[in-house]
């Protein structure tokens, strides 16, 4: 079947049979795929069948699909004329994990955070409407992502709106981690709808049998009615804020959904279908373990075993840490948002489970969780991924730093990602929290030196942000000085250059530095530990005394190290004979590997050398 899917819109030419094949065919071919290129394998393997449904009811090239977060697309992009491109997902320069609209037409909106579908799509129904169009606009939003605060806010526009919009709940009772929370338990009542359908039939016939009476007692059964509906689903939130709820169906019945769906989009105002799926559905290991298989590099297919060797990482090292520092201190919680395991949290869960507080995908809340916490005692480490802090900016400003509280902000995956692309890399951290009144920046040079920098934190009683990058260390340092406020860290000395660095890319100035040596040139090698505050002292001493700078980081050329050494040299009229940033550019960076996404933009250290021979 999968053959006779080589454009948009072929899927219709499909009888109900053959879609059903279609789907088991896709789902081979999205596990082949993934077990080559790595991606996010479990979430797609749920809604195969719920993308078909939705495929041959819509017409992609006129009505516009939202698909929330996106990670789930990659049936829409074979079922949109982009079956053999799917073999370069997530490859540099290959296809996107999630939707992008240079790549098709049929791509509405690039999505790659959560709850966001349904604010656009309302966005683009109301554009619709005051331009007197006709074209059906669809969310697909997963159950995990209502969490957000977002999805619950746009869900409230929505309902009062009246817009003709369809919302299509995917839930699978899961986002990445099990989800958490009342929306999940509200949830969980809705699945009991049958029985309160049940029920209500019931009556409904009972009461048509009774002569005379029987519209005197229909009114008496509209009560008993409304209360079995709050007995078996907790007040229908969807219902009551004005948005009309239908389901649940199961979103593995091809024949069910597209029945349902044929009749929804006829529908007036605003409809929520409530879909039933599996997340790695068909997949036996992704089944089974589903948080396991949500992201994935490549693995093999009989047992699903990765084939990259499992090694320490930082999230792993800063997990560890965590655990033997909260032995020695009974105020240190940790905090994370639908991600203990991919911060490296999943082992605090079992060793303190009152003190780990996953709060669902819902950063702003986190962080004025955490400030609450802080405000009253306890040490809050929060962990989330770089590219995640960017949602919950104005709590750091409002919550956390303007009452100088001390939250750790543990900052996982800074730097560049790689394949996950430019909603996920995590180059702006450093920019947007460096203009932030009252916080300390520190990021590590390799695992020791977070260890310390967590131990550090502890100390200081301030807001503290310490980042670090997705992976293992390049470099295990043998040198280790103690930590001091703003003291950044001399590892080398010399006098032609200063190479000034940061984080993970200390090594990448380390190997600079000695293939300067190979060329009889020797520098100082500078680890600055602190963006915020910057140990001016030191980097003015090694400037003026080399006038010849390297600035090297992993962040961009705007608002991260190289702009503070450039300040700190205009400020104080340094007149140098040489000065060159290695920083990522003012664009952002798409999917590819580390290294090959550092070779694009001369990050690497051959790059950096070949740079300065020239």
């Amino acid at each position: 079947m999968l053959e006779r899917i080589n454009k948009v819109n072929d899927i219709k030419k499909l009888s109900l049979q053959e879609k059903n094949e279609l789907a088991s065919d896709i789902r081979k071919y999205i596990i082949d795929i993934t077990s080559k290129n790595g991606g996010h394998l479990a979430s797609n393997l749920g809604v195969v069948e719920l993308t078909i449904a939705l495929e041959s009811v819509f017409d992609v090239t006129k009505d516009n699909i939202i698909w929330d977060v996106g990670h789930q697309s990659y049936t829409h992009k074979i079922l949109t004329g982009r079956k053999e491109q799917l073999k370069t997902l997530r490859k540099y320069k290959g296809l996107s994990g999630f939707p992008k609209t240079e790549e098709s037409e049929t791509d509405t909106f690039n999505t790659g955070h959560s709850s966001t579908s349904i604010s656009a799509a309302l966005g683009i129904a109301t554009a619709r409407d005051l331009k007197h169009k006709k074209q059906n606009v669809i969310a697909v939003i997963g159950d995990g992502a209502l969490t957000g605060g977002m999805a619950l806010e746009a869900l409230n526009h929505l309902g009062s709106s009246k817009t003709r919009m369809i919302v299509i709940l995917n839930d699978n009772e899961m986002s990445i981690s099990e989800n958490v929370g009342g929306m999940n338990d509200l949830l969980t009542d809705l699945r009991t709808r049958k029985n309160y359908r049940s029920i209500n039939d019931k009556i409904r016939k009972a009461v048509e049998k009774i002569p005379v009476l029987g519209k005197i007692i229909t009114k008496i059964v509209v009560g008993i009615k409304n209360i079995i509906k709050q007995m078996f689903v907790k007040g229908m939130y969807f219902e009551e804020i004005g948005i009309r709820y239908v389901g649940p169906v199961d979103g593995h019945n091809i024949e069910d959904l597209e029945t349902l769906l044929s009749k929804v989009k006829e529908l007036d105002g605003p409809t929520l279908v409530h879909v039933l799926t599996t997340k790695g559905k068909g997949y036996e290991p992704a089944e089974s373990t589903p948080s396991k298989y949500h992201g994935v590099s490549p693995f093999e297919i009989e047992t699903g075993a990765s084939l990259s060797k499992k090694k320490d990482d930082y999230s792993k090292v800063f997990g560890e840490k965590l655990i033997s520092l909260a032995s020695k201190n009974k105020n240190i919680v940790a905090i994370t948002a639908a991600m203990s395991e991919g911060t490296g949290l999943s082992k605090f869960k079992e060793k303190y489970p009152d003190r780990l507080f996953d709060v669902g995908i819902a950063e702003q809340h986190a962080l004025t969780f955490a400030a609450g916490l802080a405000k009253s005692g306890m040490i809050p480490f929060v962990s989330i991924y770089s590219s995640f802090y960017q949602r919950g900016y104005d709590q750091v400003i409002h919550d956390i730093c303007a009452q100088n509280l001390p939250v750790i902000m543990c900052v996982d995956r800074a730097g560049l990602v790689g394949a996950d692309g430019e909603t996920h890399q995590g180059v702006f951290d450093m920019a947007f929290f460096k203009i932030v009144p009252n916080i300390i920046i520190m990021a590590p040079k390799d695992f020791k030196e977070l260890e310390m920098m967590m131990e550090f934190a502890i100390s200081l009683n301030k807001p503290v942000v310490i980042r670090y990058p997705r992976g293992g260390e390049d470099l295990s340092f043998a040198k280790h000085t103690p930590i001091k406020v703003g003291k950044a860290e001399l590892l080398e000395t010399g006098n032609d250059y200063s190479v000034i660095t940061i984080g993970s890319k200390v090594s990448t100035g380390k190997n600079v530095v000695d293939k300067l040596k190979d060329m009889n040139k020797t520098c100082d090698l500078i680890n600055v530990r602190f963006l915020k505050p910057l140990d001016k002292k030191l980097i003015l001493e090694s400037i003026n005394k080399t006038k010849r700078v390297i600035v090297i980081e992993d962040g961009t050329i705007i608002g991260g190290l190289s702009s503070s050494i450039k300040e700190l040299i205009s400020d104080n009229n340094i007149t140098i004979k040489y000065a060159k940033y290695y920083s990522y550019p003012d664009e952002f960076i798409k999917h590819g590997s580390i290294d090959e996404l550092n070779r694009q933009y001369k990050v690497d250290v051959d790059s950096i050398i070949k740079d300065i021979k020239r």
